[in-house]
């Protein structure tokens, strides 16, 4: 009779707050590190190389012209001619939207100058032309 009593007295306590901890500390390493995973969603291309390219953090609008020739507004493929109405619209929402033109080296060199007096024609004064670092 004795044993049973002792077993039960000696039974092993389940200490929730140390779980809690190892829980929350989990939390906190997958925040912080999918943190640094966050990645730009652009249609690939090969980008010219520049020593001076500088990463921009700020919310921008993205304008790529493919190799093909294709222009694509963000993700969605717009006409040449729907692009100054496009850009107008995105303008009124807020006019210190600062637009990227993402041009492929091989792209035909007259779309990426059409592409550019369409933004200047709409009024948009925050334009910037993505580049690669050089050396990479």
């Amino acid at each position: 009779m004795k044993l049973r009593s002792l077993r039960v007295e000696n039974q092993p306590q389940l200490m929730i707050i140390p779980m809690i901890d190892i829980i929350f500390f989990l939390l906190i390493f997958f925040m912080m590190s999918t943190l640094y995973m966050v990645e730009q969603h652009t249609i690939p291309i090969n980008l010219p190389q520049a020593t001076a390219a500088q990463q921009e953090m700020s919310r921008n609008i993205n304008i790529t012209v493919a190799q093909d020739g294709r222009i694509l507004f963000e993700q969605e493929e717009i006409p040449l001619s729907l692009l100054q109405k496009r850009i107008g619209i995105e303008l009124a929402k807020q006019p210190d939207n600062v637009f990227v033109l993402r041009a492929d080296k091989q792209a035909e060199y007259g779309k990426v100058v059409a592409v550019l007096d369409e933004l200047k024609l709409s009024g948009a004064r925050r334009v910037a032309v993505a580049t690669d670092v050089k050396g990479r």
